[in-house]
């Protein structure tokens, strides 16, 4: 008998090893508090990507023309991807534990639906709304630290809060991709391969870090650390998050998502928390709490909800919803 294709071993590989980078970029990004600033960190981290890439997506030298004429969606997805989703998870990190900040980016999924139906008009369910609260419910635990007396004094963590802005820009982006314009569909999309695309993305978002960057420097008046990494752990850490949480992952990711769809992954995708949990132990010596476990199972419960309702609409009414 033929097994599922998540079940196949080249599937699971693909579809495992992108959330355990992810873990790692968040623990890394605690580690590197002190040694770069977020933003500068976030800006660097896509230089070196772009660089690296620079082999894979000579074409779009060539490309030039249909660059400029799509420059805004273009820039849009930059901006919103490489140069504020990353960055912003960076400053949360901060403050935040990447333990805290991979549990509320699992929420994705609900902004998503809620950015679905103010900005394209996709239609919400009841399961949805189900799915929604159970999402929620598992975010604001972790905020309030399992204690609910924190949320009825309002002692957020600022980088928990961060991180909802993070993932509110995420379903943005997530949207953006799966309905670009019409010059970025079908015979009118120009022949870029995957590399070629990310590379587009990180010139348009590598700008924009660029300046928040230099807002960021001169905010901090000169108390801040070096905008260059100091000493060799420090690249090491760099060439890392470069290399495993942007590039390897985002093609592994990709090709799993072709494998199994966009719903089945987003379940492999909740991994980054257990992963997250995992480095955090190893790495930082802080152990998950109580209530750690229990946000997200909520968490996977409300995204199973709403992908179940989404399931039921396509096979019944036999219409398109991201």
């Amino acid at each position: 008998m033929t097994r599922p294709a998540y079940l196949q071993p080249r599937t699971l590989v693909l579809l495992i090893l992108p959330p355990m980078m992810w873990a790692g970029n968040a623990v890394v990004g605690r580690l590197m508090v002190g040694s770069l600033p977020p933003v500068a960190m976030n800006a660097l981290r896509w230089l070196l990507v772009g660089l690296m890439l620079m082999p894979l997506s000579m074409r779009i030298w060539g490309d030039m023309a249909a660059i400029r004429e799509r420059w805004v969606y273009l820039a849009a997805i930059g901006v919103l991807g490489v140069g504020t989703y990353n960055a912003m998870q960076y400053l949360a990190l901060q403050t935040s534990t990447p333990l805290n900040v991979t549990l509320i980016g699992a929420s994705v999924p609900v902004w998503m639906m809620l950015v679905g139906a103010v900005a394209y008009g996709q239609r919400l369910h009841a399961r949805q709304f189900l799915g929604a609260a159970l999402s929620i419910l598992g975010v604001l635990l972790v905020i309030a630290q399992g204690q609910w007396e924190v949320l009825r004094h309002v002692r957020l963590v600022p980088g928990d809060l961060l991180m909802l802005l993070a993932s509110l820009a995420w379903a943005l982006y997530s949207w953006m991709l799966a309905r670009p314009p019409a010059a970025m569909q079908g015979a009118a999309r120009p022949d870029w391969d995957w590399a070629a695309f990310l590379q587009i993305q990180v010139l348009f978002g590598v700008i924009w870090a660029g300046l928040c960057a230099a807002v960021e420097a001169f905010m901090a008046g000169g108390v801040q650390p070096p905008v260059w990494p100091a000493t060799w752990s420090t690249w090491a850490a760099m060439i890392f998050i470069a290399v495993g949480p942007s590039i390897l992952a985002y093609r592994c990711w990709g090709l799993g998502v072709q494998a199994v769809g966009p719903t089945m992954a987003s379940f492999f995708g909740n991994l980054t928390a257990i992963f997250a949990a995992l480095w955090s132990a190893i790495f930082l010596g802080q152990h998950p709490r109580w209530y750690h476990p229990v946000a997200l199972l909520l968490i996977t419960a409300g995204i199973a909800v709403s992908s179940a309702s989404t399931r039921q609409v396509r096979n019944g009414a036999g219409h398109d919803e991201a």
